[in-house]
């Protein structure tokens, strides 16, 4: 064990002693299940936890909340009225973001409104058959 590990507990069983735990809210009951925590594995649950309840973001979570205020700005401006300045900033978040995820984000995001408009056009094409 680590020497900040014992300090630790050394703290907690001193504190546990006193009775500094004992009238604490919610004492003696299991902490609450929280829904966006159901996909974390529970060993790593605890560390998710404190890393929430001190303000931690992850860095995939700012760059998306980035991209879609930058995305919102210039919705609707044709292409060539988009300051160069926003579409840089833009594209560098984009790319950072791709980068997190192991990938060329926008790629990633052409394939898949392909293969979207794809599957649509094949689920218009088959559904005039299926009716009748």
């Amino acid at each position: 064990m680590l020497f900040w590990e014992r300090l630790a507990e050394q703290r907690i069983e001193e504190a546990m002693a006193k009775g500094e735990f004992d009238n604490l809210p919610g004492a003696g009951k299991p902490l609450p299940e929280e829904p966006d925590m159901a996909t974390v594995a529970p060993s790593l649950r605890m560390a998710y936890r404190i890393l929430k309840n001190a303000g931690y973001v992850p860095e995939e979570v700012l760059l998306r909340r980035e991209i879609s205020h930058l995305a919102q700005l210039f919705q609707g401006c044709p292409e060539d009225e988009v300051p160069p300045s926003i579409r840089s900033r833009w594209l560098l978040l984009t790319q950072r973001l791709g980068e997190l995820r192991e990938g060329n984000l926008l790629l990633q995001d052409r394939y898949f409104a392909r293969l979207v408009q794809k599957i649509g056009v094949r689920q218009v094409k088959k559904s005039p058959h299926e009716a009748g």
